[in-house]
């Protein structure tokens, strides 16, 4: 796509940046995907056009399904909010800690003992990862010497949560443990912007758990509570195909996320 095509789809965002809200993915949209989460970056010149962003858009945020604080951290942009484990914690643009629903943080001890039973030698001798989101416990099997054999210990793993009354989600090679209550990023952004006087919403992302914000910000249109909604499908060999089908806009990779920045802070 073209800088001028681009410009011209993000023309309901420039036309009034002081109502419009620009909402991110971190991992694998603002920062490339890596073996170990623990390493990943978000690339200087791309944080330096988010911070851009953030001064002249009315709302930033990133939606991640890292805890709040660790999104933050590594973004490492105060002025803009965090949506921490797929919306189930808010990191507000200024606030030093992050709010979860009551509802949901009555289930964190509940996860993370399911996560302590899990957490097998056997587990570890196939060196699957397992990652603390506070209200949700993350498998990863990435990197793994035996990924198929990691993955079938995983597929155990995600049948007895579904035995215990737990809920689960797969990404792009992590299966997620989480409480039976709805926590998705569409839950976590309609609720975010439920108080902004927002007009237009963009939303940007590359896996399934991002389907959910496309979904959200179309149901928001449809509501009338915004006059459009413009999803942006980031391009990836193991992204699933419907975020490229549904997506009113698609770019490829982290390295298209950042000339979409570039163009939405052109003069």
């Amino acid at each position: 796509m073209t800088s001028a095509l681009l410009s011209d789809a993000l023309g309901p965002l420039r036309a009034d940046p002081a109502r419009a809200a620009i909402l991110f993915d971190i991992d694998g949209t603002l920062a490339p995907i890596v073996e170990h989460a623990a390493d990943a970056r978000v690339p200087e010149s791309t944080r330096s056009l988010l911070a851009q962003v953030a001064r002249r858009y009315g709302v930033v945020a990133c939606v991640s399904g890292r805890r709040a604080s660790e999104a933050r951290a590594l973004v490492a942009i105060g002025a803009i909010s965090y949506l921490g484990s797929h919306g189930a914690e808010v990191l507000r643009a200024g606030w030093t800690e992050p709010v979860v629903d009551p509802g949901i943080l009555d289930w964190t001890e509940r996860i993370h003992e399911f996560a302590r039973e899990a957490d097998t030698a056997e587990l570890r001798r196939l060196r699957v990862r397992i990652e603390d989101k506070g209200p949700i416990v993350a498998f990863h099997w990435r990197g793994a010497p035996d990924e198929e054999a990691a993955r079938a210990a995983i597929d155990s793993i995600a049948a007895k949560a579904e035995a215990a009354g737990l809920r689960t989600h797969w990404g792009r090679k992590v299966l997620e443990v989480r409480p039976p209550v709805r926590i998705d990023k569409g839950a976590g952004i309609s609720a975010f912007l439920a108080d902004t006087d927002v007009d237009v919403a963009m939303y940007v992302g590359d896996d399934a758990t991002d389907l959910d914000a496309f979904h959200a910000l179309v149901a928001l249109a449809d509501e009338g509570r915004i006059s459009r909604a413009i999803r942006v499908g980031v391009r990836s060999d193991e992204g699933p195909p419907e975020i490229t089908e549904e997506a009113d806009l698609v770019v490829d990779g982290p390295p298209g996320v950042a000339k979409l920045l570039a163009a939405l802070v052109a003069d």
